[in-house]
């Protein structure tokens, strides 16, 4: 892969927001830890870095070395970024009168600047600091002000180095977009040559370079991500590649005979097991969420070990691990905090001796039906919402009993299917149900019940990095509510989620 772009990651809540909007650009780019970076930057083309909870004033604020980056390639500093360099580099940072945070307006920009061409005064801006710059660094040029904020953006007078204190890659930032392709594009000259084509072509060769004749086992979803990672391996090493598909008994509604038949006529060799019991009885008694799916991603380490045992020479196992599973796994001494760990992020224990291959694993959700969409998938599948790989484990709130896991399923089915029949499926990015550890008092005919609540959850997002809830008609969820409290048997209420992410994550756990 062409490293094109580093982005320098703060601890920002935004970072990820930054990679999406430059990826929009066509152009490849990598998150890294600002205290964890490549030492060799030879195949980067321009640098960025990000904002930060912190303040540069803090006695434990990040202070990486950027001697091999400042002055020697072209470099964005966003936010904590832009303090950073006025900072420690002959400008004043202070505590700003006013918390500057949400809409401003741009009220000067310097002409004939090439980093503001197509950029209008007036342009809306997204702010979010609490410091501001008083003086800027040594040989700083004032570029933009708003309102507030007399310095909003500045050059460095001798370098290819900006520094923008608002935030280009937040929606709230109309001409942002235009901002960051004005630097990478004009400025950089970076190459917007990162393709759903170009990737295929590049990946497939990689992984002939890597795999040669080697046997590749790879473990089948029925989602999108392992699906495309499925089709792009079998691309690239035809008939040694062997898919097997587990049942870990925490699927939908009759989901393991439905993929089998899907896959049936798409060339690949697939198997199915099931190894339901298993999974369910390792997991009884185990209410955290960090243990669910740490218990989840051993069994199937465990069920993948034994069934790769069966197959002669298998030297890999392939994961359709992508690039958000990677980054909510990461977690830095200092900026960034650990989400919640993904069962297929992480490496391999010692006694399995199969080495990886993530072929999706530097890619976006989106990024990732644009591949498969090259590779010829039908819509259909492309299309399919997005299911966390423990399955409906992190969507039962406290232990898991096959009880439970019936009553969820059955619930799952009513509000997927009525979807569908409705017309709303495509509309919505991710949708579920979660069962929730309490019961409430309801009334059923003449008789008091005491039964289980269920939340349902639908939400529209890009790449599941943010996303908000969907406004699905209130007839709609009248209509589902009935049927599900009608239908399954322990349910006698169903609420609706109306979190977006952040503060909330899309799963309940």
């Amino acid at each position: 892969m062409q490293h094109n772009v580093l982005i320098l990651d703060f601890g920002s809540q935004y970072t990820q927001l930054i990679a999406r909007r430059v990826r929009e650009l066509n152009i490849f780019c990598e998150i890294f830890p600002y205290n964890h970076f490549p030492s060799d930057l030879s195949s980067y083309k321009a640098v960025i870095l990000s904002g930060s909870p912190f303040s540069v004033r803090a006695e434990d604020a990040p202070h990486p070395d950027l001697s091999q980056i400042r002055g020697k390639m072209p470099m964005l500093a966003v936010c904590y970024g832009a303090q950073y360099l006025a900072h420690f580099a002959g400008g004043e940072v202070a505590p700003s009168n006013i918390r500057e945070y949400g809409r401003a307006n741009l009220s000067f920009i310097k002409g004939e600047e090439a980093f503001f061409d197509g950029v209008n005064l007036n342009s809306q801006v997204w702010m979010s600091h609490s410091d501001t710059i008083k003086s800027l660094p040594t040989n700083g040029v004032r570029l933009a002000s708003t309102k507030d904020v007399e310095n909003a953006a500045y050059r460095i007078d001798g370098e290819t180095t900006y520094a923008i204190q608002f935030h280009p890659e937040v929606y709230h930032s109309t001409d942002g977009k235009q901002i960051l392709e004005n630097f990478l594009v004009k400025i950089a000259e970076v190459p917007q040559n990162f393709t759903p084509n170009a990737f295929v072509e590049e990946i497939v060769a990689e992984m002939q370079e890597k795999i040669g004749n080697d046997k590749v086992v790879l473990g089948l979803s029925g989602g999108v991500d392992s699906t495309v990672a499925a089709v792009l391996l079998h691309k690239a090493i035809g008939k040694n590649l062997y898919c097997i598909f587990v049942n870990n008994g925490l699927l939908r509604k009759n989901e393991f005979d439905s993929v089998l038949e899907q896959y049936k006529g798409m060339g690949l060799n697939v198997k199915g097991v099931d190894a339901s019991a298993r999974f369910l009885d390792e997991l009884a008694g185990i209410s955290d969420p960090e243990t669910k799916r740490k218990t989840i991603g051993r069994v199937f380490i465990e069920v993948f070990d034994s069934e790769s045992h069966l197959l002669e020479g298998v030297k890999f196992l392939a994961q359709g691990t992508i690039y958000p599973d990677v980054i909510e796994s990461v977690s830095v001494k200092g900026p960034s905090a650990t989400i919640k760990s993904h069962h297929n992020v992480g490496g391999l224990p010692d006694f399995m001796k199969l080495k990886i291959v993530e072929p999706l694993r530097m890619l976006f959700k989106d990024e990732v039906r644009r591949v498969g969409a090259t590779l010829g998938i039908s819509p259909a599948l492309l299309g399919r919402h997005p299911f966390p790989g423990p399955g409906l484990s992190i969507r039962i709130l406290g232990d898991i009993t096959p009880e439970k896991v019936r009553i969820l399923q059955e619930v799952d089915y009513i509000f997927i299917e009525g979807l569908k029949t409705h017309g709303l499926y495509d509309k919505v990015w991710q949708a579920g149900a979660i069962l929730l550890p309490v019961n409430s008092v309801g009334v059923m005919g003449d008789e008091r019940t005491y039964e289980k609540v269920v939340a349902l959850r639908a939400v529209e997002s890009t790449d599941g990095m943010t996303a908000d809830w969907v406004h699905l008609p209130y007839e709609f969820l009248m209509l589902i509510s009935n049927e599900i409290i009608n239908k399954v048997k322990g349910v006698n209420r169903v609420v609706y989620d109306i979190s977006s992410k952040p503060p909330a994550t899309i799963e309940w756990e």
